[in-house]
């Protein structure tokens, strides 16, 4: 998991304006409402996903590393995709004298409203998700707690105007795609270590 605070300092070098900036507002995301509620679960993210992950290799270590690698190529596909087509996604004007506006107003100081397609909140949240589903530790619980947990998050990060619909989409796309691909490569390794084994058997 150490590669995580690396990954972090690689974002935050890329979290400023390019000189071109694109706009992927829709009817749809201007009709979503700001609700600064929704800044408590934007704002524990990373420690979600740290949990699930400390979770995960606890119950089903493969499924840990498995986390890993795809979180890992999830974003360094996201910084490519950031490097040549950067968006941005307005905020509203902040108003009010509370805990939650005071949150918000933390989180768009510390979060530049850049870079945005795909969501980095959106594609690990739903990573961790789509992993306990297929997990053979899986059960009705664990399931309902994280699928819950991330379906927020995902949720909370249009509430606060922080990503637009085409962000989400194009993160679950993201897991989808560097899943299917982690999976396969660890069949092939997977075979390629049954077939030594046969061999050193049927050697002796």
């Amino acid at each position: 998991m150490l590669v995580f605070p690396v990954l972090g300092w690689m974002y935050h070098l890329m979290n400023r304006v390019d000189e071109e900036v694109y706009s992927l507002v829709t009817s749809l995301d201007q009709a979503t409402p700001f609700i600064k509620y929704f800044a408590l679960p934007y704002s524990i993210w990373i420690f979600y996903i740290y949990v699930c992950l400390l979770y995960f290799f606890k119950k089903d270590v493969n499924l840990y590393y498995r986390g890993v690698v795809t979180y890992t190529v999830c974003a360094l596909t996201c910084y490519l995709i950031y490097a040549v087509f950067q968006t941005t996604v307005p905020r509203p004007a902040l108003t009010g004298d509370d805990p939650f506006t005071w949150l918000v107003s933390y989180i768009y100081n510390r979060d530049q409203p850049f870079n945005c397609f795909p969501s980095i909140h959106c594609f690990s949240s739903y990573m961790v998700m789509r992993l306990i589903w297929a997990s053979p530790a899986r059960n009705r619980r664990n399931v309902t707690l994280i699928t819950g947990m991330s379906s927020l998050i995902i949720l909370s990060t249009l509430f606060v105007k922080q990503h637009v619909i085409l962000d989400v989409l194009a993160a679950i796309v993201l897991v989808e795609c560097v899943l299917a691909v982690v999976v396969f490569v660890e069949e092939i390794a997977r075979e390629s270590r049954q077939r030594e084994r046969q061999k050193r058997t049927y050697g002796a």
